[in-house]
C-alpha cells in the first residue's frame, strides 16, 4: 500500500509524513494531549489520547520547529489508568478529553496543570490543594448549547458539536453522556423539530437546552425562559440563555468553600464584582453586614436583585456597572473590613481593574477562574499587595480538560 501524499507545506524533519515510530509517553499537557520524547535529542512529540506512561506506536502527520504532532496508532503498553470511553463519539467529538482516562488520574493531572500554570506564568511555587471532585462524573451537566450549519437543499445536516480538532466541521450528537438524563430525553424532541423546520433557517444556529428545577424533568429550549436553580438554601431565578454555572451537583460546596474564605473574623463587608445573577453574593450574604455585587450586564443585575428579594436577602446590593470602575460605586467601604470576590470571563480581569483592586486594598481577595492561565497572569499584578493563602481546584467538569479554580489572597 503507497504512502500518501504529504501535504505542500509539510516539513519533513525530523520525520516523514507519516512515518511511524514508538515513543513512551511521560505527561499530560492542559489540551489533553500525550506527550513523549523520542532519542538523543528527546525530540517532543504530542500525541492526543495517549496517557502517561504508555508505550506508543504513533504516526507523525506534522513538524514544527521544536516538536512534532502525531496521531495514535497502537497501545503497545497501555495504562493501568486507562478505561473504556462511555461515549461512542470520544475521540470525534471535541467537547471531551478524558473519557479513557480514570477519575484520579483526571484529578491529578488537572492539580499538576495548575501547578505548571503558576509555575510558569505568575512565578508562583505553592501548595496546590487536591481538586474537590465533582459527586458525579457523567450525566452532571444542565446546559448544552448543540450547534447546525446554515440549510442546504433545503435540508439541516448535522446537529451537534464540533469535530476534534476541526473549527467548521460539526459531528451529529443524539445523545451526551456529561449532560443530564432530562436534556438527553428532550435532545431527540428538539432534533426532530428542527429538522421539520428547516426551511425557516436561513443560516446556522445554536439551540439551547437548559434544566429548570422549576418542575422534574422540565428543560429550557428558548434562551428568555426563566429557568430556576436551588444552590443550598438559595433560589435563583435568570434567563435560561444567560450565564449559570451547569454543574449543579457540586454547586453547594463550591459557593460554600468561597463563602468561607471570604468570611473571616474581622471582615463585615463584601464585594462581589461580575456578580451575575448573585451566585456568590446571595450565598454568602448571611455572613456579612453588607453585600454589593457589580456586574456590567443590565440583564444579570435585574436577576440579581429579584433573587435577592426572592430570597428575602436584605443586605445585599447590586450596581449595574464596568468591573473597572468598581471603586468609584463603593468609596464608603473601609478596605481593612472589606473581601472581595472576582469571577471574570475566561479572558480574566483587565489591568483597570486590577490596578484599582490593589490601589482600594481589600484585606482579602477570593479569585474564582475558570481558566488558570489568566488567572495565573492576573496574579503577577494582585502579588505586588497580596500573598496566596490557598490554591482549592474544583472539578465542575470531568472527562474534560476544564476546572475551575479558587485562589485565596492575604493583604500583605
Amino acid at each position: 500500500m503507497s504512502q500518501p501524499s504529504p501535504p505542500k507545506k509539510f516539513h519533513p524533519v525530523p520525520f516523514d509524513y507519516h512515518q511511524e515510530i514508538e515513543i513512551t509517553i511521560d505527561s499530560l499537557t492542559n489540551l489533553g494531549q500525550g506527550v513523549g520524547r523520542y532519542g538523543e535529542d528527546n525530540w517532543v512529540v504530542f500525541v492526543p489520547f495517549a496517557i502517561p506512561g504508555e508505550k506508543v506506536r504513533v504516526r507523525i502527520f506534522r513538524n514544527m520547529p521544536n516538536f512534532s504532532d502525531a496521531d495514535l496508532v497502537e497501545i503497545l503498553e497501555p495504562s493501568p489508568s486507562r478505561i473504556e470511553p462511555k461515549c461512542p463519539l470520544f475521540g470525534e467529538c471535541g467537547g471531551c478529553q478524558y473519557q479513557h482516562i480514570g477519575y484520579d488520574m483526571q484529578l491529578e493531572w488537572k492539580t499538576k496543570h495548575v501547578q505548571e500554570v503558576l509555575q510558569k506564568l505568575a512565578g508562583v511555587e505553592t501548595e496546590i490543594s487536591p481538586p474537590i471532585p465533582s459527586p458525579v462524573q457523567y450525566g452532571y451537566r444542565s446546559k448544552i448549547t448543540p450547534h447546525f450549519h446554515r440549510p442546504r437543499n433545503g435540508e439541516i445536516s448535522e446537529i451537534g458539536f464540533l469535530r476534534l480538532a476541526r473549527r467548521q466541521q460539526i459531528l451529529d450528537v443524539t445523545h451526551c453522556p456529561i449532560a443530564s438524563d432530562s436534556i438527553n430525553q428532550r435532545l431527540p424532541e428538539l432534533r426532530k423539530e428542527v429538522h421539520a423546520n428547516a426551511l425557516s433557517y436561513k443560516k446556522g444556529a445554536s439551540l439551547l437546552l437548559r434544566d429548570s428545577t422549576e418542575k422534574p424533568g422540565h428543560v429550557c429550549v428558548d434562551p428568555k425562559d426563566v429557568a430556576e436553580e436551588t444552590v443550598g438554601d438559595v433560589k435563583f431565578e435568570f434567563h435560561a440563555g444567560e450565564f449559570f454555572q451547569n454543574n449543579p451537583r457540586i454547586l453547594p460546596a463550591f459557593v460554600d468553600y468561597v463563602a468561607e474564605e471570604v468570611a473571616i473574623p474581622g471582615i463585615t463587608q463584601l464585594v462581589d464584582a461580575y456578580c451575575g445573577s448573585g451566585l456568590f453574593s446571595l450565598t454568602a450574604a448571611k455572613r456579612f453586614d453588607r453585600v454589593i455585587g457589580i456586574e456590567v450586564s443590565d440583564p444579570a443585575i435585574f436577576w440579581a436583585k429579584r433573587n435577592a428579594s426572592l430570597n428575602n436577602i436584605e443586605n445585599a446590593e447590586f450596581i449595574q456597572g464596568d468591573a473597572a470602575n468598581i471603586f468609584e460605586n463603593v468609596t464608603d467601604l473601609d478596605p481593612s473590613k472589606t473581601a472581595v470576590i472576582i469571577d471574570p470571563p475566561r479572558k480574566g480581569s483587565t489591568p483597570e481593574f486590577l490596578k484599582q483592586l490593589v490601589e482600594f486594598a481589600p484585606k482579602r481577595v477570593v479569585y474564582v477562574s475558570c481558566n488558570p492561565a489568566t488567572q495565573a497572569r492576573d496574579l503577577v499584578e494582585l502579588n505586588k499587595r497580596y500573598k496566596i493563602t490557598r490554591v482549592q481546584p474544583f472539578d465542575l467538569f470531568p472527562q474534560t480538560r476544564h476546572l475551575e479554580c479558587v485562589i485565596t489572597l492575604e493583604r500583605k
